[in-house]
């Protein structure tokens, strides 16, 4: 172990490198100098050593020959991403019925409006490479008993990065500026260096601005971007005031507690910032219009918004009247067009830019990946926005796992166990969890019944029963096949 751990250190090093700098230092305190030659045989073991770990790597992907899980894509993915599928025992392809050569088990997608009919009723599951999933009909897919994921925080950094840019673009003149340079200076100057550095440094006074350092910054939603908002703001030597009426143990961990203020209600965050940074999703009943005239009469004159979340949360009618009025003369940063304050010089708005960079594509489809492979291989569940969270292990030689969808509606897991029960299936373990109308019940078998399919055929004749899966050891038992044993009840109804 000792020596394999001195290779997997040594081997970030050019063999130049080391000759230069590998000495040792024996107990009589004399410094050896290893010889080249000594070097060179080193270096050539470790390079062999390296061949053989990636001709056994491709050996190990390459023993699989059997059938494939099948992912349809939407979009343009990350290959990052993509290559988390391993090779072989996963196909991808953004064409259904060609590319795949069989039905498609799971959707991944980014923006694509994803309609019903492009569902099959082969998919187990669908992950957004992003946080929102407003392009995906989720209420219907939890009927029809389908997971839908999406991968929160993975674009968190790059939110947080453009909310900062936000900040100063608020504060400083800068959009304005540069504005005046193109438009204003430069023809009015015909192009002429000279006259154009003189106007320049005239013209700063026109776009005076002010600090953020002792300002204070509201953030409303502490999650994962909220979060990382309130550090980078403090690091600018801001004050932060944050509101979550619904903030989980997990993100209040993630907050220094005792470097910000918990507001007590909004209103007292409004009263209090001189910015405002958006960080909730949009919930119709609850988060259309959060920015309305009430809120912003209770705001101070100068306070700047950044909405970087969802452009509904805003009322852009009030704004805009607010804005003409007087009353409120600080600015609206977003990347979401505005019918109300299209073209009004205090909307800066920008491509919606949030989460566009190379970084945030691959981490979010890395962990869109991830999940899927984790539910299609064990019925994990983790980040899904229908199904409850359910932490399952990996299924192991001569082990079976159902897991059933169903209704969630009192009597119908009785009934699953009573049926189960009848048929002389004994239980090892099991676990029922619930989110709203879906309950996801997984059941750890001792053995697996004779007739797998025969069992999900009368078990999907319960009422409230939305979909059947066996899991076994995934690629190597019968119920571990790709594509087998998965019964959807409403399709064979139909």
């Amino acid at each position: 172990q000792h020596t394999t751990h001195m290779f997997s250190t040594l081997r970030r090093f050019p063999a130049r490198t080391l000759r230069a700098s590998f000495r040792v230092a024996p107990v009589t305190g004399a410094k050896r100098s290893f010889s080249t030659e000594e070097i060179d045989m080193l270096s050539k073991l470790l390079e062999e050593a390296k061949q053989r770990k990636e001709t056994a790597e491709t050996s190990v992907a390459s023993d699989y020959d059997g059938p494939s899980f099948n992912i349809q894509t939407f979009n343009a993915i990350s290959p990052i991403g993509l290559q988390k599928f391993p090779e072989g025992k996963y196909k991808i392809s953004a064409d259904a019925d060609g590319e795949l050569g069989g039905e498609p088990h799971a959707i991944l997608l980014r923006s694509h409006k994803l309609q019903v009919e492009e569902v099959k009723p082969s998919v187990r599951a669908i992950a957004r490479c992003g946080a929102g999933t407003n392009n995906i009909p989720v209420e219907k897919m939890s009927e029809m008993g389908i997971p839908v994921f999406n991968t929160p925080g993975a674009n968190a950094n790059a939110v947080k990065e453009l909310v900062i840019c936000s900040l100063l673009l608020a504060s400083r003149g800068i959009s304005e500026g540069i504005q005046h340079v193109k438009t204003n200076i430069i023809p009015e100057e015909n192009s002429e260096y000279a006259a154009i550095a003189k106007r320049i440094e005239k013209d700063k006074k026109m776009f005076v601005g002010q600090e953020l350092t002792g300002k204070t910054l509201g953030v409303i939603g502490l999650g994962h971007i909220g979060s990382r908002v309130v550090g980078a703001a403090l690091s600018l030597g801001m004050k932060v005031v944050g509101y979550d009426p619904a903030l989980s143990l997990e993100a209040a961990w993630r907050l220094p507690g005792d470097q910000m203020t918990r507001a007590k209600n909004i209103e007292e965050l409004y009263k209090a910032s001189d910015y405002i940074s958006l960080h909730v999703p949009y919930i119709k009943d609850k988060t259309h219009h959060l920015i309305n005239a009430e809120a912003l009469s209770m705001c101070k004159p100068g306070v700047s918004i950044c909405n970087f979340a969802r452009g509904e949360i805003v009322d852009g009618a009030a704004l805009r009247a607010a804005y003409e009025s007087g009353k409120m003369t600080g600015k609206y940063v977003s990347d979401f067009a505005d019918a109300d304050l299209m073209g009004h010089p205090q909307h800066l708005v920008l491509p919606h830019l949030g989460a566009s960079t190379a970084e945030a594509e691959e981490n979010s489809a890395a962990m869109a990946a991830e999940q899927i492979i984790d539910f299609l291989e064990t019925g994990s569940i983790r980040n899904s926005v229908n199904f409850p969270d359910a932490r399952l292990e990996p299924k192991e030689a001569d082990s079976y796992r159902l897991c059933i969808v169903n209704e969630n509606h009192p009597g119908v897991l009785g009934s699953i166990t009573t049926f189960l029960g009848e048929e002389g299936i004994n239980i090892d373990q099991q676990i029922n969890l619930s989110r709203g109308n879906v309950a996801y019940t997984v059941i750890d078998l001792e053995k697996l019944p004779s007739d797998p399919e025969g069992l999900q055929n009368k078990l999907g004749k319960i009422e409230g029963i939305l979909s059947s899966r066996f899991i076994g050891f995934p690629f190597h038992t019968e119920v571990g096949r790709p594509g087998t044993f998965f019964h959807v009840s409403w399709y064979q109804e139909s």
